[in-house]
């Protein structure tokens, strides 16, 4: 008599889930402590550009950029880029690349608004040094984590 027992099969569609658990938790543990990382050294920066005469000033409304704004929309993004980099860890063959090509380009296409703004010169070269600030911290963070994850 021959009988067929499937636990193998089971079980390893539940190791691997929760093997994929396990690397998103480890990808979202990286990334936080990252965004957090990122958040404070352009919120410092931006107060250091401030103290060297730097007024954010954006000419169409005619307000300026408090250092809380710059907290809250690094935060958020590096948000968005732990986001893609867990999406792209679920879906993609090669995630630690596509998340570098993908975060590069947002970078790029993110240095246009200040370049755009009509602001001055040290308003936009301190606005595109601040948003390369945290692409310096949660790019190579990320894309090491995601390196190390997809395996």
């Amino acid at each position: 008599m021959t009988s067929t027992h499937d636990d193998g099969v089971v079980a390893g569609r539940a190791a691997d889930r929760t093997s994929h658990t396990h690397r998103l938790r480890g990808l979202a543990g990286t990334g936080l402590p990252a965004a957090l990382a990122a958040t404070l050294a352009t919120t410092l920066a931006a107060a250091l550009a401030r103290t060297a005469g730097v007024d954010f000033q954006i000419p169409d409304g005619g307000d300026t950029i408090p250092l809380s704004g710059f907290a809250v929309v690094t935060g958020f993004f590096s948000l968005v880029g732990i986001v893609i980099a867990v999406a792209l860890l679920r879906w993609s063959a090669r995630p630690a690349r596509r998340f570098v090509w993908t975060a590069v380009t947002l970078t790029a296409i993110s240095l246009i608004p200040p370049v755009l703004s009509g602001a001055n010169t040290a308003t936009i070269a301190a606005l595109l040094g601040l948003h390369l600030v945290p692409a310096a911290v949660m790019i190579p963070t990320l894309a090491r984590s995601l390196r190390t994850r997809a395996d």
